[in-house]
């Protein structure tokens, strides 16, 4: 686990930052290959499309983190707001904003925005396994200890050891990252069958949030409860759940009345 890659006189060049960006290269690159392959033409969108997206994901994940989850610290240190690499990027949050700025781009060039965010989910599930790999090597969004020996030991410099030292932590980035990736392979599974408009990005939505929700009982930052019982990303995994449930159902009660809108073009 390497925080820092060289150094270019004082300034670090940080493992963190590079992974998150081929995070968003990668996932940029895949989502160009599944609406190439749908198509519609949308691929020649794609690069513009997660430049805009990434930057407004990257903004999203941090002020979410600032203003939901640590307001109380950083209402006090205002010049440390953007020293994301000290830990701090909520991925719904990155979601969110990101999903906002695609919205956006294809109102404004007059795409499909249903169609491509079908097309996009498993790409950005992809980014954000790959994510948790940036957040392992910074040693953040770490687990709790264990209580035993097994577990993974952070380096000193770390947030994680900062917190608790040297105790063994659950390895819940390091889970999330694969729960991501099995979600990734589900979603590329469902593609292949008969569905309605809208309900690929639904599943998307209600898988993550499923392993979301669980994996917030092993985090070991920002544990507070909300409401005493669910922890802030819980609270906004169970809402986001039910809602992307609500419109799969939907979705599909209305699909069974009108002709399959993905039907596969090899007959």
């Amino acid at each position: 686990m390497h925080q820092y890659l060289f150094f270019i006189g004082d300034f670090p060049v940080r493992t963190y930052g590079l992974v998150l960006s081929l995070s968003i290269i990668l996932a940029t690159g895949t989502g160009y290959f599944l609406a190439q392959r749908e198509g519609h033409g949308d691929e020649k969108h794609l690069v513009d499309l997660g430049i805009y997206c990434g930057i407004a994901g990257l903004i999203g994940a941090r002020l979410w983190d600032v203003f939901f989850f640590d307001w109380g610290y950083y209402r006090h240190h205002l010049t440390e707001l953007f020293n994301v690499w000290q830990g701090g990027m909520a991925v719904q949050g990155g979601i969110v904003f990101g999903v906002i700025a695609g919205i956006l781009y294809c109102r404004r060039h007059h795409l499909d925005t249903i169609r491509l965010m079908d097309t996009l989910a498993p790409a950005i599930i992809l980014g954000q396994a790959l994510g948790r790999c940036a957040n392992l090597l910074n040693g953040d969004a770490f687990g709790a200890p264990t209580g035993g020996s097994f577990g993974i030991i952070y380096p000193a410099t770390t947030l994680a050891a900062h917190t608790y030292g040297a105790q063994p932590l659950w390895p819940a980035e390091v889970w999330e990252g694969q729960l991501d990736m099995v979600i990734f392979a589900l979603l590329l599974m469902f593609r292949c069958t008969s569905h309605a408009r809208g309900q690929c990005f639904a599943l998307y939505v209600m898988l993550y949030s499923t392993a979301r929700f669980g994996l917030e009982f092993l985090r070991g930052d920002y544990a507070e409860k909300v409401l005493g019982f669910m922890t802030s990303a819980q609270t906004t995994s169970f809402f986001a759940f039910s809602i992307a449930l609500f419109f799969f159902i939907l979705l599909g009660l209305r699909q069974k009345r009108k002709t399959p809108p993905y039907p596969d073009k090899r007959k």
